[in-house]
């Protein structure tokens, strides 16, 4: 059984839906969309269904390597991981004064902006 959302508490379900990034809803969207593909080019082996096969395997592959560059799937994690960082903070210390909350705040976000300023001499592939 999948743990529940470790920042939240919410079902491992809601969690996944929440707290995935857009960029991985988009990797799984493609990656269903290939097996898909895969399996009618297996089933029927036809030429139109080859060419689907072809045509979204690119997609995927063209995807992927966009990611790669960018950086964004990264930048997508580091955002997730600041937001879930401040929630747990939050639950853990419901009484928090407003200062204390600002300045877990300011610190996450600076971590984020660390992070992802990292991401520009970091290699590509």
């Amino acid at each position: 059984m999948q743990p529940d959302c470790p920042a939240l508490g919410c079902p491992k379900a809601l969690y996944a839906c929440v707290c995935m990034s857009e960029s991985a809803r988009v990797h799984v969207s493609l990656l269903a969309r290939v097996l898909v593909a895969l399996l009618r080019w297996l089933n029927s082996q036809t030429e139109e269904d080859r060419r689907i096969l072809a045509a979204v395997t690119g997609v995927q592959v063209g995807r992927e390597l966009l990611n790669r560059i960018t950086g964004q799937d990264k930048v997508d994690a580091y955002k997730r991981d600041c937001v879930l960082s401040i929630a747990q903070f939050l639950r853990q210390n419901p009484r928090a004064s407003q200062a204390q909350i600002n300045a877990e705040v300011e610190k996450n976000v600076l971590l984020f902006a660390a992070r992802v300023k990292a991401l520009e001499t970091a290699p590509i592939l």
